[in-house]
């Protein structure tokens, strides 16, 4: 665990797994992958985003982990997932798919949650023989499927050219971030955070952050800078509830709206006032709530998917 730091106590401590195993993706990269809860309880797969961990979901992992079988992975890279090579969108839809075939069994069905990069890894598999097999729901959260560069709203100019090349640059620059001190978690709040974040909040995303090696995070920052799974999005059949934060700025919620109108199952968009990219530490309640009630309508009653709303299911905006 020498790559993996987070905070040690609190909520955001992430807990002792009950079984950890390892996932081999297409190319031979080697995935850390963890379970929590009961072995025989409805599961649940969690797919981080960019220079994050499994430590990520430590307070959904504590909620879910009551009932649901949760099984959260490092992406390439991160944590405890080796630093290698073969960064791209195909390895994100690969190491997926490894996950999946290495934690469940043939036919068992899972909701499936990734935040940024991972919702954009489920995007991604979309279509994919594994997804297909294994999603019985799924939820997107604080993510976009294309234009994120041109869209971001880190750097605070007015839409264009010029915009778009100072994201790429800042957000793809090989700068190693230094330590976790008060200047560094100012900046990350202000890039990631809602500006009302509580200062537990802040460190847990910092030290998770901080932790990711400067390599990985460069270049998946330009995998991200260049992302297009749009036309993905038709192939991702399950029924799928999408949840972004309306101060997000890394992923401002016009891609929330734009993904929950494309999708051809959308189940719900929820949009989370004043939270920012870092949902799931920001607003862990509303992220918990959102996969049980997947769980609920989708996986724990075997429920058929055409049961559910259909495409044009109304916005929710709720205040944490």
């Amino acid at each position: 665990m020498s790559r993996l730091t987070h905070v040690t106590s609190g909520r955001y401590a992430p807990p002792a797994a009950r079984r950890e195993l390892v996932a081999v993706s297409a190319d031979g990269a080697r995935l850390h992958v963890e379970e929590h809860g009961e072995p025989d309880a409805p599961p649940v797969v969690l797919a981080h985003g960019w220079t994050c961990s499994t430590a990520f979901w430590a307070a959904q992992i504590r909620d879910l982990s009551a009932d649901h079988r949760v099984i959260a992975y490092d992406q390439r890279g991160h944590g405890r997932s080796p630093v290698g090579s073969g960064y791209s969108t195909t390895a994100l839809a690969d190491d997926l798919a490894a996950v999946l075939r290495a934690a469940l069994v043939p036919g068992e069905r899972a909701v499936l949650a990734g935040h940024s990069m991972g919702g954009m890894t489920i995007m991604a598999a979309a279509g994919r023989p594994e997804v297909t097999e294994h999603a019985a729901a799924v939820l997107l959260c604080s993510t976009g499927s294309s234009r994120l560069a041109a869209e971001a709203l880190v750097v605070p100019l007015r839409p264009g050219p010029l915009r778009t090349r100072l994201t790429r640059v800042l957000l793809g620059s090989r700068a190693p971030l230094g330590p976790v001190a008060p200047p560094a978690k100012r900046v990350l709040k202000y890039a990631t955070m809602g500006p009302g974040s509580a200062p537990d909040r802040v460190e847990a995303c910092a030290r998770i952050v901080h932790a990711c090696p400067t390599p990985v995070r460069h270049a998946w920052s330009q995998v991200l800078a260049e992302l297009d799974v749009d036309a993905n999005l038709a192939a991702l059949t399950a029924p799928t509830a999408v949840l972004g934060g309306t101060a997000d700025r890394l992923s401002p919620i016009v891609h929330a709206r734009r993904i929950a109108a494309a999708l051809p199952h959308c189940v719900g968009l929820t949009e989370l006032t004043g939270m920012g990219h870092m949902t799931p530490i920001e607003a862990p309640e509303a992220v918990a709530n959102a996969v049980r009630e997947l769980t609920a309508a989708y996986l724990a009653t075997d429920a058929p998917a055409t049961d559910a709303p259909a495409t044009d299911a109304p916005a929710k905006e709720k205040t944490p």
